[in-house]
């Protein structure tokens, strides 16, 4: 089905409605918010539950530490603000109050990525995945649609040790109705030969669209949602090597220490293959719609396609 005709939502909106859930069947979850209360979708948990709501203004530090102290008090913290601000604002408290102690708090970084759009280089979290899997005991996971942004929310909760949570703003196409989520086994989302795309986020949803324009030239492009790259499947992209022998690589996300270097780790160690990293190389974000950072960024669909086909040109035969 074509992107224009599946239902579109953002992955921060599926979070929202997980924590309506969370809050009615755990009263141990607790929300924590730094000032973007609507903007995360936290508000929602705030109307039904305001016993159980903190916003800390803008005091992203003071929401980790304050997260990590109710996980110690046997509270299930989800501390909210954007991605840009946990990542780099708070990295510290995560590292040494949160991650050092492994405990169950779950942050929520929302507006990952260049599809923030005008809110420009400042707001557009680029590098918050590499900056979050180097910290031990942290479980990262970035949804490629609403469904499993409700779904990795909602498993988040159970999860004994820290969690990152990646989320858009901007709305996508939700891939598919399904029940089998787990954090930490990617997806399978089409079979192929010819080579394999690795996608997360965002980007699943193009690849997917990419995989479609390559089945017309006659390609078979085998489409792996790794909406979890930590902890990785190691078994899925083993397996994809070895049969189809390339691998590339899509993410919203420096290819610096992101979703496509934690493949690289996994090829490097137990399958190398050709591969391709695709994603912001050495740049920062700018200020436009989303739709032309894409073309900016040679992120599109297309853009997809076409780096597949001249990967193909490297395929040992």
């Amino acid at each position: 089905m074509s992107e224009e005709k599946r239902k579109k939502e953002a992955t921060r909106d599926g979070f929202g409605r997980a924590l309506l859930e969370l809050g009615e069947s755990n009263e141990n979850v607790v929300v924590l918010s730094a000032d973007l209360t609507e903007s995360v979708r936290a508000h929602w948990f705030r109307a039904k539950y305001p016993d159980r709501f903190i916003s800390h203004g803008v005091a992203e530090q003071d929401m980790i530490g304050a997260a990590a102290g109710m996980a110690l008090s046997g509270k299930i913290p989800f501390a909210c603000t954007f991605g840009v601000f946990a990542s780099g604002r708070a990295w510290d408290q995560i590292r040494v109050s949160v991650a050092y102690m492994n405990l169950n708090v779950n942050i929520a970084g929302t507006h990952g990525g260049i599809s923030v759009g005008g809110d420009g280089a400042t707001h557009q979290a680029i590098e918050e995945i590499a900056l979050m899997r180097i910290l031990p005991n942290m479980t990262v996971v970035v949804p490629g649609d609403a469904e499993e942004a409700f779904a990795a929310t909602k498993q988040a909760a159970d999860i004994p040790g820290p969690v990152y949570l990646r989320l858009g703003r901007a709305a996508v196409p939700v891939l598919q109705k399904r029940t089998d989520f787990i954090i930490g086994k990617a997806s399978l989302l089409t079979e192929g030969k010819d080579l394999t795309i690795i996608a997360c986020g965002h980007m699943v949803s193009k690849s997917m669209e990419a995989a479609e324009k390559l089945r017309a030239k006659g390609i078979s492009a085998r489409v792996i949602n790794l909406h979890t790259p930590k902890p990785i499947d190691r078994e899925i992209i083993i397996n994809a090597a070895e049969e189809t022998g390339a691998i590339l690589t899509v993410e919203e996300h420096t290819v610096y220490g992101g979703m496509g270097s934690a493949v690289a780790e996994v090829l490097a160690e137990s399958r190398p293959v050709i591969m391709k990293m695709m994603g912001l190389r050495g740049e920062f974000g700018v200020s436009g719609d989303p739709d032309e950072l894409f073309e900016h960024f040679g992120l599109t669909e297309t853009d997809i396609a076409r780096e597949s086909e001249v990967l193909l040109t490297r395929k040992v035969k």
